[in-house]
């Protein structure tokens, strides 16, 4: 499994420690004896690459010299090509000067946009002419498109590793997993597909008894349907590690299929999150499958059985017996009127599980209500996310407990009112989602928020409530320098003066040293709202949002006009909720005025794509 659990953020890391130190020790001799940058020997150079992505340094070095050309071309870091998200006039660069040439080096390929992989692989046979490539990774691929590449896939001889994500509503699933289990020497898998709630129904997913896999580590993130887990498990013999983040029970009832008795003894790690699947079901899987497990995470909603301790330690003892770490999170609402939450929570605090050194905390999640929480593991809290809720106080609830929460990267804040009596400290949290506008006891929000987390270091920033005040999301983003993507939804934007905004302190101190390159906005927006977004974040690449039909060619003629300096990074735009007919007539917009030379244009599930 060493390669298989190398996750791709791992294949491009930074060096050692030893290689760091080293490399401080030359910096120092170089800043000692002042020497020119085109001094410097090709090991040192070689070494400064390693701390570089691959398209920084052609940007970089490229077109220096003809020395430096040389050594961009001629270095291993070519083989692992990173592409994010780019203007199309630097893609088609780089796809010219350095994939081109370098197909049969290459080793590791990441794609950002389905513009990008219509590009390189077209016509899709083109993927051959990478016959060293052993990582894929494919982001925001339509299902048409993926059904003709992997035709072509099996052919390469040593992918090993395949991540892919698909635009679109895809209710076949048994094209998809079909086509992966297809891909004799795939080791690692991570798929992401999205199905139409209301169609969950007509979810297609059928195995063969031919369509075994030698899948070692597989990532779902998708709907996939319970009905059909026994089946997959039992076509992956080789599985060691295994992740779904919503595993479902549809509304009509479907029996799991009979097959013959399977051994998984290689399957060391399961993390599953349920939506309507009910614990007795579960179980079944468990007593089936599980028995090597050494690692269960689950996440669990609105069924009781599942804070049954007695009967998690009778299955845990029996069918689970090299069970090492126990994560648990379950939320529900207690229907006995003769119990509080309290009560069942309780039950994991005997012999069994204090000997495992497995202990738990909780939260309530509504205020004044007992029989309502949040239960989960703790000693130490491992996830990377956590969900903030606390909505009683001390006099109701004395259970609250301080824990370490250094894993967590995303915060989720979800309560209506927060009092600093119950803040915890987030160290390492990048991410935050704020869903409503709380109140505090008696500070501000950015105060109460920086003792939760250090505003400071957050790249990721989202709000989903329609009434937090666009106000006090600039006098936030005074507070947090380094995001990199924001997203809101901006319904509360409705009543402002945009030019009294703009004139304050706060809006042009943000506007001036904010760096936000990409922002979705999940409501629309109208001309005068485009414009202040514009002048509030002046480094912006990729806007997606919804627009009044009324207004697109408005809105489009501005943020694509050529003496607009304002716009001048963007080159990626998505419009959102948008009919078909607004691609023909942007087209037309686009070349009757002449907004742009050379683009892009394509039309997804009602979204809107444009690249230039």
């Amino acid at each position: 499994m060493k390669r298989t659990k190398v996750q791709y953020n791992n294949l491009v890391q930074n060096s050692t420690s030893n290689k760091k130190q080293k490399f401080e020790d030359q910096i120092t001799v170089i800043n000692l004896n002042k020497y020119l940058f085109e001094d410097l020997a090709n090991e040192i150079l070689y070494e400064i690459f390693e701390y570089l992505d691959p398209y920084d340094i052609y940007k970089g070095f490229y077109n220096l010299s003809k020395r430096f050309q040389n050594l961009t071309i001629n270095s291993n870091f070519l083989t692992k090509i990173n592409i994010s998200i780019i203007s199309k006039l630097n893609f088609e660069d780089y796809y010219q000067n350095i994939v081109i040439p370098n197909q049969h080096r290459i080793k590791l390929l990441r794609l950002t946009n389905s513009f990008m992989v219509d590009i390189i692989f077209s016509p899709p046979r083109t993927i051959l002419n990478f016959d060293h490539l052993e990582i894929l990774i494919l982001d925001k691929v339509q299902i048409r498109y993926f059904t003709k590449v992997f035709r072509y896939l099996i052919k390469l001889p040593k992918l090993h590793s395949l991540t892919i994500s698909l635009i679109g509503y895809n209710q076949s699933l048994d094209v998809i997993f079909s086509n992966i289990f297809h891909l004799q020497k795939l080791k690692y898998c991570k798929i992401e597909y999205e199905i139409k709630h209301l169609e969950d129904k007509s979810v297609q997913l059928y195995f063969t008894h031919r369509d075994f896999s030698p899948i070692e580590c597989l990532i779902i993130n998708g709907r996939f349907p319970f009905h059909r887990f026994s089946n997959l498990l039992w076509h992956l013999p080789q599985l060691q590690h295994l992740s779904i983040n919503c595993l479902v029970q549809f509304d009509d009832y479907v029996k799991q299929e009979k097959l013959p008795h399977i051994e998984l003894k290689y399957l060391k790690y399961v993390s599953l999150q349920f939506e309507f699947v009910y614990f007795n079901e579960f179980e079944k899987i468990i007593k089936e499958f599980f028995y090597h497990v050494q690692i269960l995470r689950l996440t669990t909603h609105f069924d009781e059985e599942c804070l049954n301790a007695k009967r998690w330690e009778e299955l845990i003892i029996s069918h689970m017996p090299y069970l090492r770490i126990f994560d648990i999170n379950h939320n529900d609402y207690i229907e006995n009127n003769n119990f509080t939450y309290h009560h069942l929570i309780n039950q994991f605090n005997s012999s069994f599980w204090m000997k495992k050194k497995w202990f738990f905390t909780h939260q309530h999640d509504w205020a004044q209500c007992l029989d309502s929480g949040i239960f989960y593991s703790t000693e130490p809290y491992r996830r990377k996310d956590y969900e903030f809720h606390w909505e009683i106080d001390e006099q109701n609830c004395s259970y609250k407990q301080d824990v370490n929460f250094n894993s967590v990267q995303h915060l989720s804040i979800h309560s209506r009112q927060i009092t600093n009596i119950y803040l915890n400290y987030f160290s390492n949290v990048t991410q935050l989602t704020i869903k409503h506008y709380f109140k505090t006891s008696d500070d501000s929000i950015i105060t109460t928020l920086n003792r939760m987390i250090p505003l400071v270091q957050l790249t990721e920033l989202a709000i989903e409530s329609y009434n937090f005040p666009f106000d006090e999301i600039i006098k936030l983003l005074r507070f947090t320098p380094n995001l990199y993507v924001l997203k809101l939804d901006l319904l509360s934007m409705k009543e402002i003066k945009s030019n009294f905004i703009e004139q304050s302190e706060n809006f042009q101190y943000v506007s001036k040293i904010n760096k936000i390159k990409n922002l979705i906005i999940r409501e629309g927006c109208s001309l005068n709202q485009i414009q202040l977004i514009v002048n509030l974040f002046p480094q912006l690449e990729y806007l997606k949002t919804s627009m009044n039909r009324k207004e697109i060619n408005q809105i489009i003629r501005y943020l694509l006009s050529k003496t607009n300096n304002k716009t001048q990074h963007l080159f990626f735009l998505c419009i959102s909720k948008t009919p078909k007919i607004c691609l023909k007539e942007l087209n037309i917009l686009i070349k009757s005025e002449n907004l742009l030379n050379d683009y892009f244009m394509k039309f997804i599930n009602r979204d809107l794509y444009v690249w230039w």
